[in-house]
């Protein structure tokens, strides 16, 4: 799978993740897909929530790793990084 699909097949999954997200008063924003790793940003009631870590690697990031071949983990995008 090229970089294009890759990513295309980041974001068809995090539609699919997105009505739970929401259903908490979050949502989620993809930013980019570098070196293995996929970069979001935390939107809503999920931003600054002491439960972000929980949900990105035990929700987020394990459906990605499922999902998406080439996906070695999550990182929340942060300003100058």
């Amino acid at each position: 799978m090229n970089n294009e699909e890759t990513i295309k097949k980041i974001n068809e999954t995090l539609e699919k993740i997105r009505p739970f997200i929401n259903r908490d008063g979050g949502d989620l924003e993809f930013v980019k897909f570098e070196d293995g790793y996929v970069y979001i940003k935390m939107l809503g009631a999920c931003d600054g929530c002491e439960l972000i870590d929980y949900t990105i690697s035990e929700g987020i990031e394990a459906i990605l790793q499922d999902e998406v071949d080439g996906v070695l983990g999550v990182k929340l995008d942060k300003p100058n990084q």
